[in-house]
């Protein structure tokens, strides 16, 4: 597995996370169809935020960060920082246990 971090923050941070909330049908569609995709999470902070997006490997994840610089750019109506990017081999990963019904 491999994930990548997009930390924005700066001029047209905080404009990021209201476009993934009001988009983010499109946000899903964007990532979803990316060969070996695994999952993909924003977080708002402040006035800015990070996401995050973990594929089974690098080009995965690559292909994440370039969808996602486009679409904003595609999106957004004002200027924007770009983001600082800290990416790698994910070393642990895992979910919530379904608890099976009783």
């Amino acid at each position: 597995m491999y994930a990548v971090v997009r930390t924005y923050s700066g001029q047209g941070a905080a404009d990021v996370f209201d476009v993934i909330v009001r988009l983010q049908d499109e946000v899903r569609a964007l990532f979803e169809e990316i060969p070996g995709f695994v999952g993909y999470t924003a977080v708002r902070s402040g006035n800015g935020g990070s996401t995050m997006s973990v594929c089974e490997d690098k080009a995965g994840t690559d292909e994440t960060t370039r969808r996602a610089g486009a679409f904003l750019k595609d999106k957004m109506s004002g200027p924007l920082d770009p983001p600082s990017i800290t990416e790698g081999e994910a070393v642990l990963q895992f979910g919530a246990a379904t608890v099976p019904a009783v």
